[in-house]
């Protein structure tokens, strides 16, 4: 009689583990490349290779590896952002289990890559970025950490609808706000003025706020059905700047341009002696502040081509008046997209 109870329990025990398991959120995790898929000296470990390396993930959630691209992210473009967002939406629409995804990245251009899937991701499906400053062979990676922190903050309820979020040295942030503010050190993306949203404890992923600028299921970016995005430079401000560089970006095969300002949205003489007599037909040009954080007062000035980036640095101002060239070229819709994204 013993005997028979104790299968009986060990039976019911094996049923609800592996209930247990197979009722376990599913997770896709897209790799990239980057510093969290390095080794020094070594060429980047391929996708498959870098998850099995955290077999806790399995802890968290049902895995699925999928090794979309394997560079460092300083070699990412926008072409490469335009493939992403519809494989994404491809791996979402074939499995409409899938909780959410992971992507692997390097740190680079994470801000960017982010950014811009914050603006075209037309899903609640929360993505979060994740990635390293160590190499994985180092002292104290902190790749393995990262990864774990971000499937548990993909797969909390409270993630869905807060846009895309990067997840490194224990804290959330929101896409728009990421700013990498160091080379090295693992917390080199610290939080703005406006804070991290949220942070991975131990115990529990908790929110504290979400994100108010408008993102991914209320974007009105849509992309899907686009081979290449609109061409748009960055022109760096400095100090007695010869007003013939803008010229040459001026009149380059672009569709707009970014200015990195001074503070303040301050201008150089060679700059505005420049834009100072552009018709307001004139391709748009966009105002950002070279000062990380930094915000811009004020309205566009009217009957000029001249949009105010707000509180957007340049490499987001870019990828921002990309986005607003796919559906308009009117400076004041433009403007408009950049008060609302």
């Amino acid at each position: 009689m013993k005997k028979i109870t104790f299968i009986i329990l060990l039976l019911f025990y094996w049923s609800a583990s592996h209930s247990q398991g197979t009722n376990k959120p599913q997770v896709l995790i897209i790799t990239t490349g980057g510093t969290i898929a390095s080794k020094t000296n070594a060429p980047l470990i391929e996708g498959h290779d870098l998850i099995q390396a955290v077999p806790e993930l399995s802890n968290y959630a049902t895995i699925e590896v999928d090794e979309f691209i394997n560079i460092g992210s300083s070699k990412m473009t926008p072409l490469i952002w335009l493939q992403l967002v519809k494989h994404i939406r491809e791996a979402i629409n074939s499995n409409p289990e899938i909780t959410s995804i992971i992507i692997t990245h390097g740190t680079d251009t994470m801000e960017e890559t982010a950014f811009f899937l914050n603006l075209t991701h037309q899903s609640k499906v929360p993505i979060v970025l994740v990635g390293s400053m160590r190499s994985s062979n180092e002292i104290s990676a902190d790749g393995p950490a990262n990864l774990i922190n971000a499937v548990r903050v993909g797969i909390s309820p409270e993630a869905i609808g807060r846009g895309v979020m990067v997840v490194m040295n224990d804290n959330i942030s929101a896409a728009r706000d990421l700013l990498k503010m160091n080379n090295r050190r693992v917390d080199a993306f610290p939080a703005t003025e406006l804070g991290f949203i949220g942070f991975c404890d131990p115990e529990k992923v908790t929110f504290y706020r979400s994100p108010i600028k408008l993102h991914t299921f209320e974007s009105e970016f849509n992309v899907y059905d686009l081979d290449n995005l609109p061409k748009v430079d960055i022109v760096q401000d400095f100090a007695g700047l010869d007003s013939k560089i803008l010229s040459y970006f001026l009149n380059r095969s672009n569709q707009g341009l970014v200015i990195s300002s001074f503070a303040g949205g301050r201008l150089s003489q060679g700059i505005i002696s420049e834009i100072n007599n552009l018709p307001a037909t004139h391709k748009p040009i966009v105002i950002s502040s070279s000062i990380k954080g930094s915000r811009i007062m004020g309205s566009n000035p009217q009957e000029t081509p001249i949009i105010i980036a707000n509180d957007l640095p340049s490499n987001k101002a870019r990828i921002l008046l990309m986005l607003s060239l796919t559906i308009t070229s009117k400076i004041d819709e433009i403007q408009d997209f950049f008060n609302k994204y």
